[in-house]
């Protein structure tokens, strides 16, 4: 019997099953989503967005090719243009972190010098790999039908369309997901080094660092074993020092990623006071802001469910990503981007799968809301609307 027979009877035939639902559901909805994009660039008017320098924002024209660019959009300009031609000093592109446009670049160079195609194949790899790992971490912590519910409540979150986008999105949850799933089978090394890519993934990856500490110690405290496990959490920081480090190296100024955060207008904010001022400006003002309302505070609710529901760690993970943006808002709009920040928070998804299975939540309720919300969305964005 070859090496690949013995791996393939080595994985139980409900894992298998569980894994191909992950790849179903994850074709699924990017088929669906390719046809909404391409549908969506002639439902509205294309509004001429801000451009990255030297990576400019294409206005939608009629044809084919819209299945494809039409999600070249926002944040993704600034991507590809990092991956085509590297970091510049004094043009802002600090402000992005590094692995995603360098699994871009890598990737570009494979297929002959092909940015946008090599940003959507790392950014739908990396998400169909984190599907994966929500499934098998998910059964293995609460159950196969709650494992399963996640993996389709994450795939059709509104703003679920930034996984399949050329965005970091979809690597910052498969890093931190599989950090999660080391850390809880005591793989220490493994756990720390993803948790480190997935800092110098998104500047709020460290906050992996003291989520996995809080795991190491509540797994010494189970078991009595060595504490010391608790210096991997210790690599998280590496992989944003290893960015700051860089721009010290580049420029003598290793606070450029954080500095150039002002040039999104960014404040910094109390976030009671946020969520007072945006539930304030959404039943005001409408609009956007009460867009973001709609998708943000429902998930704060099932964060807060996750707290009394789920391991500290995990909680720890959830709500110091939900905090740190909520300190830094743009005054104008306090809850933008809040809507993508929170997507990667993945037991914001146990909670719902929970409250689904506990009847608390219709499945079909959370399945329409948020397939709907995903529909409006996806045609907001690939128009080149406010939706970041």
């Amino acid at each position: 019997m070859t090496d690949a027979a013995r791996r393939r009877r080595r994985i139980d035939p409900g894992t298998r099953a569980g894994l191909l639902y992950c790849v179903k559901v994850f074709l699924a909805v990017r088929i669906g989503l390719l046809v909404l994009g391409y549908i969506a660039t002639g439902i509205l008017p294309d509004r001429a967005a801000v451009s990255a320098p030297g990576w400019p924002d294409d206005t939608n024209t009629p044809g084919l090719h819209n299945v494809v660019t039409s999600f070249e959009e926002q944040d993704a300009l600034w991507y590809l243009h990092i991956a085509d031609d590297g970091y510049r000093a004094d043009d802002g592109s600090a402000a992005f972190f590094p692995l995603f446009p360098l699994a871009v670049r890598g990737t570009s160079w494979a297929l002959g010098g092909r940015p946008l195609a090599a940003g959507l194949l790392v950014s739908n790899l990396a998400f169909l790999g984190a599907l994966c790992m929500l499934y098998l971490l998910t059964r293995s912590e609460l159950s196969e039908s709650k494992a399963r519910k996640a993996v389709l409540y994450i795939s059709i979150f509104p703003t679920a369309f930034f996984f399949f986008a050329p965005y970091g999105e979809s690597l910052f949850l498969l890093m931190a997901v599989t950090a999660f799933w080391a850390a809880r089978r005591a793989r220490w090394p493994a756990a720390g080094v993803t948790g480190a890519f997935a800092a110098a993934t998104r500047s709020v990856g460290v906050i992996l660092a003291p989520a996995l500490a809080v795991e190491a110690i509540h797994q010494w405290r189970e078991k009595r074993s060595s504490l010391w496990m608790v210096l991997w959490a210790g690599l998280v920081p590496l992989g944003l020092g290893a960015y700051l480090w860089y721009w010290h190296a580049k420029t003598g100024d290793a606070q450029a990623p954080l500095r150039f955060q002002s040039n999104w207008q960014r404040e910094a904010a109390f976030p009671p006071e946020t969520l007072v001022a945006a539930t304030a400006g959404a039943f005001r003002d409408g609009g956007y802001l009460l867009l973001d309302w709609l998708i943000v505070v429902p998930a704060l609710a099932a964060a807060a469910y996750a707290v009394i529901r789920f391991r500290p760690a995990f909680s720890v993970f959830t709500w110091l990503g939900i905090l740190a943006p909520l300190s830094l808002i743009w005054p104008d709009r306090p809850l933008m981007s809040m809507p993508r920040f929170v997507l990667p928070l993945f037991p914001i998804f146990w909670a719902l799968a929970e409250l689904a299975e506990r009847r608390r939540l219709p499945h079909a309720l959370i399945v329409g809301v948020s397939a709907a919300g995903l529909g409006v969305l996806t045609v907001l964005f690939v128009n080149a609307h406010f939706i970041f």
